[in-house]
């Protein structure tokens, strides 16, 4: 058996960095570019300038004022300059001895001792200028520069770059010009007289043949990810007439809005084909989400299979948890409940009623993935704030549903697959199945349904470029008689007033929320400030039940605590984020929001969405701290102005991207989304509505090129789109 070779210190850095392959070398682009192509003579430099010059040492000593340094004085026959090293090796006092002629390069500074260079970059004179650029690659500890290059151009010269467009022409390029390979060595080593504000920005011709290449592998990664699915195999579940489904709806003490009721109508025409659903329902705070799930449930449940709804706090769970069973029990389905937090003979109890069939519904946290956890048929999974979980909990689900902890094997007629539970077995619900149908048995499904809940907006760009592969569908109204929510930006030297509008909604028998930030540096910090407030207003408040929720609660305090202000016992909550999502008390009138300013954009709104559920007018203060008032940053200063200016779920989550970028909006650390390395949605919309064009057509008529174009630039991360 060989042994593995030994990796150099470089090598194991160039690895941390990604580049395994000739082509990461080759796209692994320099941040900067120093002009070494020219000499400037010190008296042409102005103060401030990084240049070039030639020179000659006429002194090099160690001195100690003000700490201990190498002074190098050197002259290039126009003037004469100091270079300062703090840092130095006795290699480099013998490189810059009395009489070296060297080219050093850097900042000049003026002063009253002359001019001065720190820590220029030295090489001995002689030898021709470079025609090009220097790049400046980003690197880690261990890489220096010059072996990053040395790499960098070796893998740039090995790497197959030919040509995978086939005819395409790309928007704004001449046709026949900057082709991939002319576009990476040109960017790697521009010529000097090219505009340095054209590269900065990315607008140069060979940075959009880059972007368009990048965005183009995107969508064709995803379509690719789109037609695999398709190609799969999932059970047909149809409402049955007079059914769970039908039976639910007259049973809703409200009537679906038009939204809803539309992408209710698109869920059930996926689920009721053989391939598997890969829909994203998003709609703004407030919007109704969870009815539609529940109704996608009934018809899964309906067809004799089981259904699972993930969330991400047990808060959340637990809202869908009760309004479920509230709607759900009364027409005789068993609803289970699955958290981290629960008792041993409790979750054994559940347990053995997932893997027996009889819940036809399971509700929980990340709890719903672990390995003891055995469905008998599971056929939907339903996963709400889904970007709040890791790509790797999305994949462990998707496998749960896969086999449910053992594979059932199912009937199957060519393409299509039976409506029901593996023949044999009797529905475990009530739900039927077409036995007509039933040929033969032997096929698995290797794929279930699969619906994904945001409360996050997503602007039609991100729809453009990271959700290609999913079917979109969008709750864009809000039910009838909730109250527009008014939203103030006060300082919090104006606590007092505050205070006093909290007296007054509770005298009219309104109730608080008053949420403290979270400071994950310092989760002691973070609760002394959440334990501050509540001693605080309960000092102001007396007389008024003050309850504090926060995340080292445990589980039975926070409960407790929930349902005292849930049942309208408690007049203020003084939270951390934990009541972000998922808590729905329409008799709560005011969100208090203490330093607002450190809040993300989309967090304030779910925050926000907290009131304005019942027919109270409600309203949401944002209190900025005093202190850090004249150090606010434009970003936080653009959150809360978009805050005060717009209500509107779908342009907050606009006005978000542009603050935030899309990484930081996708969450993509916990998502392990393939994030577009050159290009920027918000700026390159013509180049990714040429990709959307194009990768059908690639697919189609040249799919080896297109193949071939994935795997050049994305490598493994394609997988992730799958999850």
């Amino acid at each position: 058996m060989s042994e593995k070779p030994v990796l150099s210190a470089p090598q194991k850095a160039m690895r941390r960095l990604g580049l395994h392959r000739d082509i990461d070398l080759a796209l692994h682009l320099p941040l900067r570019y120093e002009d070494e192509t020219r000499i400037t003579s010190l008296r042409a430099a102005r103060d401030g300038d990084t240049v070039q010059i030639e020179a000659v040492v006429i002194g090099c000593e160690i001195v100690h004022r003000p700490r201990r340094q190498l002074l190098v004085t050197v002259d290039d026959g126009s003037d004469t300059c100091a270079l300062r090293f703090f840092t130095f090796y006795p290699s480099l006092q013998k490189a810059l001895a009395v009489g070296s002629r060297i080219r050093a390069r850097g900042e000049v500074r003026g002063g009253f001792m002359g001019r001065t260079m720190m820590h220029p970059v030295i090489k001995p004179a002689g030898g021709e200028l470079p025609d090009a650029l220097t790049p400046v690659y980003p690197t880690v500890a261990a890489l220096p520069q010059a072996y990053l290059r040395r790499a960098v151009q070796g893998g740039l010269a090995r790497a197959d770059l030919s040509d995978t467009l086939g005819a395409a022409t790309i928007p704004g390029l001449p046709e026949s010009l900057w082709s991939l390979r002319e576009a990476l060595t040109f960017l790697h080593h521009p010529s000097p007289e090219v505009s340095l504000a054209q590269l900065e920005d990315r607008s140069h011709p060979a940075w959009q043949r880059l972007k368009a290449e990048e965005l183009l592998a995107q969508q064709l990664s995803q379509l690719q990810s789109r037609q695999e699915r398709a190609a799969l195999r999932a059970p047909a579940l149809a409402p049955l007439r007079d059914g769970l489904h039908d039976r639910l709806l007259r049973a809703l003490p409200f009537q679906l809005t038009r939204a809803q009721a539309r992408v209710g109508e698109e869920i059930a025409r996926d689920l009721a084909q053989p391939v598997p659903m890969n829909r994203l329902l998003q709609g703004d705070v407030g919007s109704g989400k969870t009815v539609v799930a529940a109704l996608a449930a009934a018809i899964c449940i309906d067809a004799g299979w089981q259904c699972a709804l993930m969330a991400p706090t047990e808060i959340l769970a637990e809202q869908h948890f009760r309004k479920l069973i509230g709607w759900l029990e009364p027409l005789g389905l068993r609803v289970a409940w699955l958290t981290g937090g629960q008792k041993k003979k409790e979750r054994q109890a559940m347990l053995a009623l997932v893997e027996s069939g009889e819940a036809g519904l399971v509700v929980g946290t990340h709890a719903v993935i672990q390995d003891q956890v055995r469905f008998h048929n599971l056929a939907l999974a339903i996963i709400d704030e889904q970007h709040r979980f890791g790509v790797e909990q999305r994949l462990a689900l998707r496998s749960k549903m896969a086999g449910g902890g053992a594979a059932h094997e199912v009937a199957s007629v060519g393409a299509g697959f039976a409506a029901g539970p593996p023949q044999g077995e009797s529905p475990p619900l009530g739900g039927q199945r077409s036995d007509t149908q039933c040929a033969s048995v032997g096929a698995t499904f290797p794929e279930p349904h699969l619906l994904m809940m945001s409360a996050t907006p997503i602007p039609r760009t991100l729809a453009m470029s990271y959700y290609a592969d999913l079917d979109v569908s969008t709750l864009d109204e809000l039910p009838p008689g909730r109250t527009p929510i008014v939203t103030k930006v006060i300082s919090d030297s104006r606590r007092d007033e505050v205070i006093d509008r909290i007296r007054a909604q509770l005298a009219q028998g309104r109730q608080v929320y008053w949420v403290c930030p979270l400071i994950e540096e310092s989760e002691a910090l973070d609760l002394r400030n959440a334990t501050e407030t509540h001693e605080a207003l309960s000092a102001a408040l007396p007389g008024t039940l003050i309850g504090l929720l926060h995340s080292r609660m445990p589980a039975a305090e926070k409960k407790a605590v929930m349902s005292a202000f849930t049942a309208g016992q408690m007049g203020v909550l003084v939270s951390t984020t934990v009541i972000e999502v998922g808590v729905d008390v329409p008799n709560a009138s005011l969100m208090v929001i203490e330093h607002a300013e450190r809040f993300g954009l989309s967090q304030l709104h779910q925050l926000r969405g907290r009131v304005g559920r019942g027919a109270a007018a409600s309203a949401c203060v944002l209190l900025y701290s005093t202190g850090d008032a004249p150090r606010l940053g434009e970003t936080a200063r653009a959150r809360l102005r978009a805050m005060a200016e717009t209500a509107d779920g779908f342009e907050i989550a606009r006005r978000d991207l542009d603050i935030r970028g899309p990484g930081e909006f996708l969450g993509a650390r916990q998502s392990g989304a393939p994030l577009l390395r050159f290009a920027d949605i918000s700026v390159d919309v013509e180049l990714l509505e040429w990709a959307r064009r194009q990768a059908p057509r690639m697919l189609a008529e040249i799919p080896e090129s297109a193949h071939k174009h994935i795997e050049r630039w994305m490598g493994g991360k394609s997988e992730f789109l799958k999850a």
